[in-house]
């Protein structure tokens, strides 16, 4: 067990939407260090997003993102020389490192040629409520709705 618990860092808000949450997602979608990159690719598709909804492209993204947080995911839990899959609560910060992350990742497996047009797409379905991420997030509930028996072996 650790001694201390490591301090928060503080994270600046992006330049152009003044923004922490934005900052977050594309220090998650970055590679290789490549911030300035990434930032280009998010705020295109923030622009590709807004073409072709005609809504604001960073509201429509807070709703996709706001679609794919989970609520109550699966933790394995040894009891009695047993695992069981207990259903816990996510906690909010959790939540949305696992809805960055679930967007990007099945944003980068899309078909499109751009990562920029695979984010945008993906965010376009978040928000509507369809998509792979939002599945991603449907399938978590649905195992925790599963595992229900087992949340008494909670910690």
């Amino acid at each position: 067990m650790r001694k201390s618990k490591p301090k928060k860092r503080i994270l600046l808000p992006d330049p152009r939407f003044n923004d922490v949450l934005v900052t977050r997602f594309v220090n998650n979608m970055m590679y290789d260090g490549k911030k300035s990159t990434a930032y280009s690719i998010f705020y295109n598709a923030v622009d590709i997003v807004e073409k072709k909804t005609n809504e604001n492209g960073l509201d429509t993204w807070k709703k996709a993102l706001n679609n794919v947080m989970p609520a109550v995911e699966v933790k394995s839990r040894r009891v009695g020389g047993a695992n069981f899959q207990v259903p816990t609560e996510v906690r909010p910060e959790r939540k949305v490192a696992l809805g960055m992350k679930w967007l990007i990742s099945y944003a980068r497996r899309r078909g499109e040629k751009t990562m920029m047009e695979k984010l945008a797409g993906e965010i376009i379905s978040a928000a509507k409520g369809e998509g792979a991420a939002v599945k991603k997030k449907e399938d978590t509930h649905k195992m925790a709705e599963a595992n229900k028996a087992f949340s008494h072996f909670r910690f």
